[in-house]
């Protein structure tokens, strides 16, 4: 059966598929949050979507508006794919080695999480009959931030062969927009200017320059080869093309092997000739590593790394697979983008333009602050670096503080569509949350001074301004959109509200920690009161007729959505029927208030969480993969385990069974980061309320075993979870103390084993008409 085969370590495909080429390169890319590369095939072509890409790398283009208005982004932002050089093309007695043509006897690729390649070896057979195998491995480097290499090898398998191989730096690679914007397309057409090349021997490096935004990058590639004394090789290069021509006559039996280093460096500043002194001591590092050494950094790097975040599930295959796969892509998204963002699609492909969301802090942080805490560190001193951006734009909504955006790459707005936009100020609150959440999980303090305050300070500044005190109903927060697109502009939201109450105390415990930095930014006692004020008086709406908290205010009001009569290629609702539906209707595109359950969990009572998540679950058609996560997590604390089970396979399996259509612009980190949050956070019942770490484990039927790690304030620990009882595992470090289903527990040298009580009883919830969670077609064991 072709497709990915289900294997624990590794993601395996069998065929070749040419038109499923998109899903595997997606899938198959390699990334160090600072380079990312798509998996395409190294010849080139065919080929889904091609990609190569640079944290924080864009051109610039105007924003579309048939009619403008007071503050709205000028400017978007789209990354480009840059020079690309994964391109390692082989002719065969003059045949160049195409899949779609000749025979492959064999091929397959395989993605090893362990040790960070992806590996290829195809058995070909050209045109004329001339039978080669084809051996590569692949990998970016997590230890060597700017490289990546390629180890290509030919052999031929019955007759003394001439294989010609071109290895290639190809700027301006001819790319399809399929943006409906035509000046995105307009913006990726050719969108590098070449400044600089040279080639000499083995080496050559490009450097260009966007033509709009500015920014200047160099790509450079090295060689090393190994084969008989026949060889033949020739170097050239222009504007947008290096090419290595290495030519020999290979006997059968014997390889021609081509190790292939590259470097690749970008700035907004800094010269095309010092880009090119940096791209080439970065080649010259990874000589000096070589390939073998680059190889056992990589897997050191992660040896390290599944110490820390490995899952383990017993009872389902495909599950464990998407797990470490999910995991695996998180790590490669963060690991080293050293105050970059980190995408929506991560470096996977272009999908969202390449833009940051407040997906990143509200599931992937989570992730990185409990198993890579410096990767979620340098994400928020990103934040930090574009708060002066964030000022400016709340000084242009005629607000104080900082408005953090929707969507951006360099830290401007780069959203055209205001509803979901601007008016998505809980952006801000969600930064600050995870600046909290890194801050009580790993103590740090010189973060704490040097960053973490700054933007708590600032953005407790933007909802004092935001909301305003009403005599009846407290502190209200009218005007803005929550976490559901479907539901835009309204007034007090609770998720919103909740999250800026959080955000206000947090703010003021900063304060109160380092006064010597606050006294800096200007906070004074009176604006401190007013702080404290809002976050005692925060509204928060509840309807006492039906009992449960309205998404914002008035939302139980309005007219039931007709789910009954909603077709299935009615989905997802946003390409089917106008907004103006959808915002005066109760359907609900992805966890809102849900999403309040979970992370202000401590503001809600057992009984109000049973009730808002029934409520809720019959209204959610879950139009955006960054759902499923977050109900998985509330369907265990409810006690409904096996549909928190469906939930969590179903963000896990979101791209491997590419559910929305979409996984050839790339994977969605934050639905990968939302199966780990529903394995530890849903079936490990892990809270961190008021940096407090606490656990409530239970299991579903499906499941024999669960088992996953992370770390705390420097301490490693294992929980391993089974239907009858839980066990904490000290793995490293400092005893640390917590709760297992409200029980105190130190977790030390010695293993601690505890019982698990029985699950609450609360009445299953209905899903919307044909809205049920979707396994996809992977099943435990199957493949697709």
């Amino acid at each position: 059966m072709s497709g990915f085969v289900v294997e624990p370590w590794r993601l395996r495909w069998e065929t070749i598929d040419v038109d499923q080429l998109h899903r595997t390169e997606s899938a198959f890319a390699l990334a160090n949050g600072h380079l990312g590369m798509r998996g395409s095939l190294d010849e080139g072509e065919p080929v889904g979507l091609p990609g190569t890409y640079l944290n924080g790398f864009y051109e610039e283009h105007s924003l579309p508006y048939a009619e403008a208005g007071y503050g709205y982004p000028e400017a978007g932002q789209t990354v480009v794919n840059v020079t690309d050089g994964k391109i390692m093309r082989l002719l065969v007695e003059d045949e160049p080695l195409d899949m779609r043509y000749g025979k492959a006897h064999t091929h397959h690729r395989t993605l090893d999480f362990r040790t960070g390649v992806l590996t290829r070896e195809t058995e070909w057979e050209s045109p004329t009959g001339r039978r080669v195998l084809v051996k590569t491995r692949r990998l970016v480097s997590f230890t060597q931030r700017a490289v990546a290499a390629i180890r290509y090898e030919v052999t031929p398998l019955e007759d003394t062969t001439q294989l010609v191989v071109q290895s290639d730096l190809l700027a301006n690679e001819p790319i399809v927009s399929e943006s409906r914007d035509p000046r995105v397309a307009l913006a990726l057409k050719s969108p590098l200017a070449g400044e600089f090349h040279w080639s000499e021997g083995y080496r050559a490096v490009l450097v260009h320059r966007t033509k709009e935004s500015g920014l200047r990058m160099a790509a450079a590639m090295d060689h090393e080869i190994d084969a008989n004394d026949g060889l033949r090789t020739e170097i050239s290069c222009e504007d947008d093309l290096a090419r290595l021509t290495i030519a020999a006559d290979i006997a059968a039996g014997e390889t021609l092997s081509v190790t292939k280093y590259l470097a690749y460096g970008w700035s907004a500043q800094r010269s095309a000739p010092a880009l090119r002194a940096q791209a080439e001591a970065a080649l010259a590092g990874a000589r000096q590593t070589g390939w073998e050494g680059l190889l056992a950094e990589q897997e050191a790097f992660l040896d390290d790394f599944w110490e820390a975040a490995d899952v383990e599930i017993d009872g389902d295959p495909a599950l464990q697979q998407a797990l470490r796969l999910a995991l695996f892509h998180i790590a490669q998204a963060g690991a080293r983008g050293e105050s970059r963002a980190i995408p929506g699609k991560g470096l996977t492909g272009p999908g969202y333009d390449g833009h940051a969301f407040w997906d990143t802090e509200t599931f992937v942080l989570p992730v990185l602050t409990y198993t890579m805490p410096d990767a979620a560190r340098d994400a928020l001193r990103w934040r930090h670096s574009t708060l002066e951006a964030a000022r400016d734009r709340a000084e242009v909504l005629g607000k104080s503080g900082a408005a953090f955006p929707w969507r951006s790459i360099n830290g401007a707005e780069c959203s055209a569509y205001w509803p979901a936009g601007t008016a998505a100020f809980h952006v801000s609150a969600d930064i600050a949350d995870a600046t909290a959440r890194y801050l009580a999980a790993t103590g740090d303090e010189d973060f704490d001074r040097e960053y973490a305050t700054e933007l708590l300070v600032e953005t407790a500044r933007l909802w004092a301004s935001l909301g305003h005190h009403d005599p009846h109903d407290g502190f209200r927060i009218d005007g803005v959109t929550g976490p559901d697109e479907y539901t835009a502009v309204v007034d007090n939201n609770v998720y919103t509200n909740l999250m800026a109450q959080k955000n206000l105390r947090e703010a003021l415990a900063a304060c109160e920690r380092n006064p010597g930095v606050a006294e800096a930014l200007g906070v004074t006692d009176a604006e401190k009161s007013v702080w404290a004020d809002a976050a005692e008086r925060m509204h928060v709406p509840y309807d006492e007729l039906l009992g449960v908290h309205p998404q914002a205010e008035a939302f139980t009001q309005h007219e039931e959505w007709d789910f009954e009569n909603t077709p299935e290629d009615g989905y997802p609702l946003l390409l089917n029927y106008p907004y103006f539906e959808l915002y005066r209707k109760q359907v609900v595109k992805q966890a809102d208030l849900v999403l309040a359950l979970h992370l202000r969990g401590d503001a809600f009572t057992p009984e109000e969480k049973a009730r808002d998540f029934a409520y809720y679950e019959a209204r959610t058609v879950r139009d955006s993969s960054l759902s499923a996560g977050t109900q998985a997590v509330m369907a265990a604390e409810c006690g409904h385990l096996d549909l928190a089970y469906d939930y969590l396979a179903e963000a896990a399996l979101t791209d491997l069974d590419d559910l929305h259509g979409n996984v050839k612009n790339g994977l969605h980190m934050a639905s990968l980061a939302g199966a780990w949050q529903a394995v530890v956070a849903g079936l490990g019942g892990m809270r961190d309320h008021g940096g407090e770490l606490t656990f409530a484990p239970r299991l579903p039927r499906g499941l024999s075993r669960v088992s996953f790690r992370m770390s705390f304030r420097g301490t490693r620990l294992r929980v391993e979870v089974t239907h009858d009882n839980a066990t904490y595992h000290l793995v490293s470090g400092d005893p640390i103390t917590t709760t297992h289903h409200g029980e105190p527990v130190e977790i030390g040298p010695s293993p601690v084993t505890l019982g698990i009580p029985p699950a609450p009883d609360n009445p299953t919830p209905q899903q919307p008409h044909g809205r049920e969670p979707r396994r996809g077609a992977r099943r435990a064991g199957e493949s697709s």
